[in-house]
């Protein structure tokens, strides 16, 4: 995932993806625990792109009046 991708959505696209992607890492650790992970970088990978998709909600203008 692309940080020029991400700044392109809007604020609740952002967030539902947040969602998502905190999700898959809530899954992706029950695996490793349980010894059935496979990818084990994808767990990497997640945690990257919910930072990404933290930094850029962060550096948004807030759009309250």
């Amino acid at each position: 995932m692309k940080v020029e991708e991400l700044r392109g959505k809007t604020a609740d696209e952002l967030k539902q993806q947040l969602l998502e992607l905190k999700k898959e890492a809530f899954n992706l650790r029950f695996q490793q625990a349980s010894g059935q992970l496979e990818n084990t970088a994808r767990r990497r990978q997640v945690r990257r792109d919910i930072a990404r998709i933290k930094t850029v909600v962060r550096s948004q203008p807030s759009q309250t009046s």
